[in-house]
């Protein structure tokens, strides 16, 4: 079982990318699933053909689905979501405005990864490959799990047997509603939902991102910034794909200094991205689309490669129990832009406008943090 997932910046191709990744595998006999997490879903268009919120057959061992967030969070949080509006209601009537407070910052995106775990765990596709939204909504989507669990666990402490108990008297003394019992139904399975995702997510045998970049120094940039956020939250990064490159017979005359721009990207990325497997497409004379012309660009771009296999690992996370030393692989940060921060047995690891909180490792719970040097792309955390 694979799950392969492409992003990148909005524009750059992914669509294509996982398409004809999608019909390489395919066409060698393994039952694919192709599915968009993306609203502006354009899987349907690459195909050239209907695609809708069920499995749609596109050719033999291969099929597509356009994920439905509105029917995705309906069918995950139906009761929970009728609590919270009975709590948000309690002083006033009903209307627009509720429905839309109940539309939670990145919950779309948290039962769009559901619908991968679904799929996963159906046992009908031998690899499923997720088409992502552009950057900034794929890492949304993929640091939800972890964020909305503890948010669960947070503000949702209360336990059956005390709602049972004091349940009547807080709920006459304060007039607010105490859940029903079939509430907290709904957050143990959505907990444990939540559980049987992450533990998919961060199993490097199965799942794997890709990112897609065009040799432009601007998108490099952003691709770079994708790659640490991913490291950051242990996604594993198998490759980078580099599309719309110019053949050099097509850059003549007006675009010849075109020419020198892209030959400095390309560089950039086979510096920057040394250690990761890349592959590079040339601009195609024509668009790829239809099933046909997507499964060609795909023997292409993975010539003498399998696009089904894990083509990378790196080591993320790594302590040193003698020296007591965390060390956190993230690639292309720089000094000046990591928080590094200690509360209690957690901490706290931020680059840029990213954050990620996690648990002090168990060789060194108890200890407090000492100091910490920013070396060959590893944060080293030492500890006392």
């Amino acid at each position: 079982m694979r799950v392969i997932i492409y992003t990148g910046k909005g524009g750059v191709g992914k669509t294509s990318m996982a398409a004809a990744t999608a019909c390489q595998i395919a066409s060698g006999g393994k039952n694919v699933m192709i599915m968009s997490t993306d609203q502006a879903h354009s899987l349907g268009d690459a195909f050239d053909m209907k695609i809708g919120s069920e499995p749609t057959k596109i050719a033999d061992h291969l099929y597509a689905l356009e994920i439905d967030a509105v029917a995705e969070s309906e069918k995950s949080w139906g009761r929970l979501k009728d609590y919270f509006k009975r709590l948000l209601t309690l002083k006033g009537g009903s209307g627009i405005e509720t429905e839309e407070l109940l539309v939670f910052p990145g919950l779309e995106e948290l039962f769009s990864m559901f619908k991968i775990l679904e799929l996963s765990e159906s046992g009908l596709y031998d690899t499923i490959i997720v088409d992502c939204a552009p950057t900034g909504e794929t890492l949304a989507l993929l640091r939800y799990p972890e964020r909305f669990s503890n948010l669960i666990e947070k503000v949702l402490p209360l336990k059956k047997a005390g709602v049972k108990m004091v349940g009547p008297a807080v709920e006459a003394m304060t007039k607010i509603p105490m859940p029903d019992e079939n509430v907290f139904d709904d957050v143990e399975r959505l907990m444990n939902k939540m559980k049987r995702l992450q533990d998919l997510m961060l199993n490097r045998d199965i799942v794997s991102l890709r990112v897609v970049t065009t040799p432009e120094k601007i998108v490099i940039s952003e691709a770079r910034r994708n790659f640490t956020c991913l490291y950051l939250y242990r996604y594993n990064v198998d490759a980078v794909i580099v599309n719309h490159i110019y053949p050099e017979r097509a850059m003549e005359g007006y675009f010849e200094k075109w020419m020198k721009l892209q030959d400095e990207g390309l560089r950039e990325i086979r510096e920057g991205f040394s250690e990761v497997p890349k592959f590079y497409v040339e601009l195609q004379p024509y668009e790829l689309r239809t099933t046909e012309v997507l499964e060609r660009t795909g023997r292409m771009i993975f010539d003498g490669c399998d696009p089904d296999a894990v083509l990378f690992r790196q080591e993320i996370y790594r302590t040193d129990a003698d020296e007591k030393v965390l060390s956190i692989y993230l690639p292309f940060a720089m000094k000046d832009e990591l928080i590094l921060e200690q509360d209690k047995g957690e901490i706290l690891v931020g680059v840029r406008n990213e954050r990620r909180k996690f648990s002090v490792p168990a060789e060194f719970v108890g200890m407090d943090i000492a100091g910490a040097a920013f070396e060959d792309g590893y944060l080293n955390i030492r500890f006392v």
